[in-house]
């Protein structure tokens, strides 16, 4: 707010859009603290956004949007949307509740998102969309948030010059994308059961020799894609195959590179994933070409496909 404030503002600037990673610090009882999923201390994406009460409806749709497509990107497809309003405790009149809820659910409908209603949930100063995911174990957990705050800036002090040189208070959208990044991580990793999309996977692929023949071969694979910016290593222990292979599935690399002797010969690699599918012999092209699509459609697109 007080950045916003800073200076003169012009409806010409609007929408502002302010973010920070920021550090919140609660005192949960002890008895409601979960591992990562409710801690006292978290870090929080948070944003706020000033715009004209006509641009209400454009921007939470392009919010809306934007945090429904980065869930996808990780890999949550099954998103429940609930519309919390006002509370009992809240802060400005109920005309101005009348105009942030109403102008709330245009947005909703103007995105094409179905909501549960959540009644009573919203904030002091006004409602939000909450953007739940669902654990490995069924339990639900907010996430996201999209509020619409038109109480808190003339409050504030916060204002903007309109086309007609008038001084005209903005609204200020708060939106969070992952809420606690520490939730949404400790969400994320149960979700895939530790199988992360390979563009998100802290090793992509592992590339292992048979025998101490190969070893050459396997450093020149490996050092050809660390080049193309993949996340790859080389084992090169003198174990039996089928001992790499099973402790790298367990490890959740998502691909698993083998080159013997037929492969060194033909330049070629034996590829597999870490569900055990069986992809054959490629070259080298093939496989950084394939890998690097998957990557770049944030795991919308497997090797499995």
């Amino acid at each position: 707010m007080q950045i916003f404030k800073h200076g003169l503002r012009s409806y010409r600037e609007l929408p502002v859009r302010l973010s920070e990673f920021g550090k919140v610090h609660r005192y949960e009882p002890s008895g409601a603290l979960h591992g990562l999923m409710r801690v006292r201390a978290f870090t929080q994406d948070d944003a706020h956004i000033f715009i004209t009460e006509d641009q209400i409806t454009e921007e939470c749709v392009a919010v809306t949007r934007l945090i429904l497509d980065i869930y996808r990107d990780f890999g949550f497809e099954d998103v429940r949307i609930k519309f919390a309003d006002r509370p009992q405790k809240r802060v400005g009149a109920d005309e101005v509740w009348d105009r942030a809820e109403e102008a709330l659910k245009a947005a909703s409908k103007a995105a094409g998102i179905d909501y549960i209603l959540n009644p009573g949930e919203g904030a002091f100063y006004g409602p939000k969309l909450e953007f739940v995911l669902r654990d490995a174990i069924g339990r639900d957990w907010q996430c996201g948030t999209v509020q619409v705050d038109l109480n808190l800036p003339g409050r504030l002090g916060a204002h903007y010059i309109d086309e007609k040189s008038a001084k005209r208070t903005p609204v200020m959208l708060h939106r969070a994308i992952f809420g606690s990044l520490e939730r949404f991580f400790a969400i994320l990793l149960e979700h895939h059961a530790g199988r992360l999309p390979v563009w998100l996977a802290p090793v992509q692929g592992v590339v292992m020799s048979i025998t101490d023949r190969q070893a050459e071969y396997v450093r020149s694979i490996t050092e050809s894609l660390k080049n193309q910016q993949f996340r790859v290593e080389a084992d090169l222990r003198n174990e039996k195959v089928g001992f790499k292979i099973r402790e790298h599935t367990l490890q959740r690399v998502p691909y698993l590179l083998v080159a013997g002797d037929k492969e060194v010969a033909a330049k070629l690699l034996s590829v597999r994933t870490r569900s055990g599918k069986d992809l054959g012999t490629m070259s080298l092209e093939t496989f950084s070409e394939r890998l690097r699509g998957e990557a770049e459609s944030r795991g919308r697109r497997t090797l499995e496909d």
